[in-house]
């Protein structure tokens, strides 16, 4: 016999009536695919430090921003953000499909003394702009230094805003003719979805934008 169906969810939802954790999973299962911001730091102590993190996006081209939002850990901060806190600088590293392991690895609950980079078996390469470690193996790299740190409504989170002050590219991107549009094909993203799982890239539409008329 088959199973029955699931039950529909319960909609509308009043998300203040749902738990911490059960307001995570629903929005980290319907924003979804999110970017990844592999980041990359130097502690105080001199440790490289290497975190994955999902709530990542392009702010703005002009000034040149990206921000990450960065919890807690047990009411403490991250060690990312202690870090960035503590020199102003940090590398946002691109995953690609061939280092899915190697960030996942990284995203370790581990002692601040632990270096992510030998963990995840990855390279560090000094950033250029900034006094942050980048990873070599990632098909692109942004350095940034802190731009603005945002406290998102007294809440564990906060914003991180990154100026970026070099881009690093792998000589095996490919750029669009005419442009700086990387091809996506040749970067080969990978997606954060809900709980463990995460989306490769397999299909691509160009769709151009409606005239103005």
């Amino acid at each position: 016999m088959k199973s029955p169906p699931p039950p529909p969810p319960p909609s509308p939802l009043d998300p203040q009536g749902l738990s911490d954790r059960e307001r995570y999973q629903l929005l980290t299962s319907l924003v979804v695919p999110r970017p990844i911001g592999w980041i990359s730091t130097r502690s105080p102590e001199g440790t490289p430090n290497l975190a994955p993190f999902s709530y990542f996006a392009a702010l703005s081209s002009t000034p040149f921003l990206v921000g990450a939002s960065i919890g807690a850990r047990r009411g403490q901060p991250k060690d990312t953000l202690r870090n960035i806190r503590a020199s102003g600088a940090f590398c946002v590293n691109i995953c690609s499909e061939d280092l899915l392991e190697a960030m996942n690895a990284s995203s370790a609950e581990v002692a601040a003394e632990v270096d992510e980079f030998a963990l995840a078996g990855v390279t560090p390469v000094e950033g250029e702009a900034v006094a942050a470690p980048r990873v070599a193996e990632a098909p692109a790299c942004l350095e940034c230094t802190l731009f603005r740190e945002v406290p998102l409504g007294g809440g564990a989170n906060v914003l991180v805003i990154g100026e970026v002050r070099r881009v690093h590219l792998s000589p095996r991107l490919v750029l669009l003719p005419g442009s700086f549009l990387v091809d996506p094909w040749s970067l080969k993203p990978v997606a954060r979805l809900g709980g463990d799982r995460y989306a490769l890239l397999r299909e691509i539409r160009d769709l151009p934008r409606p005239g103005v008329g």
